[in-house]
């Protein structure tokens, strides 16, 4: 009875720290929170922007512009780093001729706040009006999320009409991927911040490209599977290959160039 006691304190503690430290465990804007380059260090032309939100937050944010541009990508990144670490999307992006505007969301590189779900949305909300209001359809907007990022681009492009989504290594919710990280926990109870991207997907009428690796350690494989059923068409599911960090669209030419036909396919649709 003693064991079974000190289990059941064991697991209310734990759970109390899971409830009360959150945001802790989802975000991470001090795990590379210094500016390491900008694009110039990879040939890129680029302007430093910084967008207000409606809470009057200050996001640092690049514009990455491509001559005769395709289209424009909005680049939500995951939960930790800065935009200084996706100078490769940036590359990649630009090569495929399309802009970019990459954001730090509101406690990350040098922006403004603190953190939050709420918050992240209104961060998204900025950026897809400061695109607008600079003159970008919204049609021409392939908005793109990494990882945390995705449940951040779910939340944009079910709201707004963008050409196209794109997802990658992205988890159907906060709840369903913290169930497979703690099992033995009712986190479904405890989990304050949601990113709910499988209940969000049918309402993206833009079609949508999943990107994910059936080996990533953080995010199972099942995450992808399931974001897919639930979209809408038309859709794709590019299997990647490596771990979370190492799954990553640009490096390799095939995914590329799947990435390239999808939004190609998108841009004539």
């Amino acid at each position: 009875m003693g064991a079974v006691l000190l289990a059941a304190v064991g697991v209310a503690g734990l759970g109390g720290l899971l409830f009360g430290m959150q945001s802790r465990l989802v975000y991470y804007p001090d795990l590379g929170r210094e500016v390491i380059a900008t694009p110039a260090a990879r040939g890129l032309p680029y302007e430093e922007v910084q967008i207000v939100t409606v809470d009057r937050e200050k996001l640092a944010a690049w514009w990455v512009p491509a001559l005769g541009a395709r289209g424009t990508v909005l680049f939500f990144h995951g939960n930790a780093g800065n935009i200084s670490y996706r100078l490769d999307y940036l590359a990649m992006f630009r090569r495929l001729g399309y802009a970019t505007l990459i954001v730090d969301y509101r406690g990350y590189g040098t922006s403004t706040g603190e953190p939050s779900e709420e918050g992240t949305y209104r961060d998204a909300q900025a950026c897809w009006q400061w695109l607008t209001a600079r003159g970008v359809a919204a049609s021409d907007i392939v908005v793109f999320g990494e990882s945390l990022g995705g449940g951040v681009a779910t939340w944009i492009a079910s709201r707004e009409k963008p050409r196209a989504l794109v997802l990658a290594s992205t988890f159907t919710s906060i709840p369903d991927l913290a169930t497979s990280i703690y099992p033995f926990m009712p986190v479904r109870l405890l989990t304050r911040i949601r990113y709910d991207n499988l209940a969000r997907l049918p309402d993206v009428a833009a079609p949508v490209l999943i990107a994910h690796s059936p080996d990533d350690e953080i995010v199972p494989y099942a995450h992808a599977q399931r974001l897919y059923d639930s979209a809408r068409s038309p859709k794709a599911l590019v299997p990647l290959a490596g771990g979370h960090n190492d799954g990553l669209v640009y490096r390799r030419e095939e995914w590329v160039q799947a990435l390239a036909r999808f939004l190609e396919e998108a841009a004539t649709r």
